[in-house]
């Protein structure tokens, strides 16, 4: 009679922890739901507020009260950055990381309106919508910090502040600062037009600015005095654009040139161009370069000059890890879509109305996309936090669906209830997932067997920006 009733003892207690757990779920979703308009006012404030890289300082203050005002210990100003911050809940291990970002683009300005309605005198706006990033990220580390509380449990809840995603990478300072060392799993988010959690890689990057110095003198009357620093510019861009036709399949590499002189009878005597080159692998990258160099040194010995450039940034591709990513898609698939009201559908229709063939049809916000492994041709300094520790994030549709990333559309839609809701899918998603890995181990050592097999036992990790200071002026 012993084995019968061992096995309703066991039984009546699975039943007893699954309806705990089932309340804990319930419980955080609920409370999310009650900060809903907070997580809106957040996300709207960064927006208005639209500033760029490494001048984010209002954004990052909201960001740090907010979190302090719920009991985290915030450390701000970390690893050389003004607007980087590390905001801490709880104590002990399994510790949990969120990532937030906050900063705008330049030259990308739009009213939070369904037709193209630049603000006057506004000078960047939330194209990616880090304004969403930023609210989302925070209200789920508030949720873990109060799921904690509630259930007296022991693990630490941390909101890493990451300024100047855009062409700053702010995170490979912290990563290379050792602030991600003792963190168990990393979890971030993604504004976009559709809800997915794929195992979806991206592309390493390096970018510089090259400076070219001539001789300027007058263009007519003594040309043969002056070594143009434009033609220096212009000769490295020929030779750049040449080299395209042998590199390998996934490489991207274009540029901008952001000074070319004042005056066209004036020859110039400095020129800049600013370069950007890509490709799945760090390695191939790094190779890349040394011959876009060569090119810079070549163009300068052709045409007189002098060149020397700076490295801005350089980020790692996202590393992918499946073990957590499936997770992660359980729990976007448990929260479910994006269902507009009618207001907002009105607001979409007039948007979608004016996007260039769209990729997705008005409807799929309410979708959860199936699982898949991809690779996408975008950049992130969230890649180094991935080689640093395990990853995991998804993608929420924040955008009317089909709209594109870093154009007004996207713009606007940060700005209005349709991104606000993409932000709460997000903050619910992140809280479930954290629930999971914080009563998870057998996940999380999953999940480190997969990445340390991936690293290999030889791992050191190399910031592809070299030992250079962060850039705080880069957007000047």
């Amino acid at each position: 009679m012993l084995r019968p009733i061992v096995f309703c003892l066991s039984f009546c207690f699975s039943i007893a922890g699954a309806s705990a757990y089932a309340d804990d779920r319930a419980d955080i979703l609920e409370f999310l739901d009650s900060r809903y308009d907070q997580t809106a006012s957040i996300a709207k404030q960064i927006w208005n507020h639209a500033e760029v890289g490494y001048q984010e300082y209002q954004s990052s203050q909201l960001l740090q009260d907010t979190l302090k005002a719920e009991g985290f210990k915030v450390d701000a100003g970390v690893a050389g950055i003004p607007t980087a911050f590390v905001a801490s809940y709880g104590s002990g291990a399994p510790v949990i990381a969120i990532l937030a970002e906050f900063d705008a683009l330049p030259g990308i300005n739009q009213s939070a309106s369904p037709i193209r309605g630049p603000i006057e005198g506004k000078p960047a706006g939330h194209a990616c919508g880090h304004n969403l990033f930023g609210a989302g990220s925070t209200q789920a580390a508030i949720a873990l910090a109060h799921w904690l509380k509630s259930n007296d449990k022991q693990g630490t809840v941390r909101l890493y502040g990451t300024p100047a995603e855009e062409g700053g990478s702010g995170k490979v300072y912290l990563v290379r600062e050792g602030l991600f060392k003792d963190v168990d799993i990393a979890m971030h988010w993604h504004p976009d037009g559709a809800n997915s959690a794929n195992s979806r890689t991206t592309l390493a990057n390096r970018s510089a600015k090259f400076r070219f110095r001539g001789t300027s003198a007058h263009a007519a009357g003594a040309p043969d005095k002056a070594r143009s620093a434009l033609d220096g510019v212009e000769a490295m861009n020929m030779m750049a654009n040449m080299m395209r036709e042998h590199v390998p399949q996934q490489t991207r590499m274009h540029y901008v040139i952001t000074d070319g002189g004042n005056a066209p009878n004036v020859v110039p005597d400095f020129a800049e161009v600013f370069y950007y080159l890509r490709h799945p692998s760090a390695a191939t990258v790094q190779e890349l370069w040394a011959r876009l160099e060569d090119a810079a040194r070549g163009a300068a010995l052709g045409t007189g000059t002098k060149v020397d450039w700076e490295i801005i940034h350089g980020n790692h591709s996202l590393v992918i890890n499946e073990t957590l990513q499936k997770m992660m898609h359980e729990k976007l698939t448990q929260v479910g879509g994006i269902t507009y009201s009618p207001e907002e559908q009105k607001f979409a229709e007039e948007l979608y109305a004016t996007l260039n063939m769209p990729n997705r049809k008005l409807g799929s916000e309410k979708d959860i996309q199936p699982y898949e492994v991809s690779l996408g041709y975008g950049s992130t300094d969230v890649g180094d936090v991935s080689i640093a520790v395990p990853t995991v994030g998804l993608r929420t549709a924040t955008y009317v669906p089909g709209t594109a990333g870093h154009s007004w559309q996207s713009t606007a839609a940060a700005g209005m209830s349709i991104g606000f809701k993409g932000a709460h899918i997000a903050a619910k998603t992140l809280a479930l997932a954290g629930i999971e890995l914080f009563e998870n181990e057998d996940l999380r050592q999953a999940a480190r067997q997969e990445f340390d097999a991936f690293r290999g036992s030889d791992f050191v990790y190399e910031a592809l920006l070299g030992d250079r200071k962060p850039p705080l002026d880069y957007r000047n």
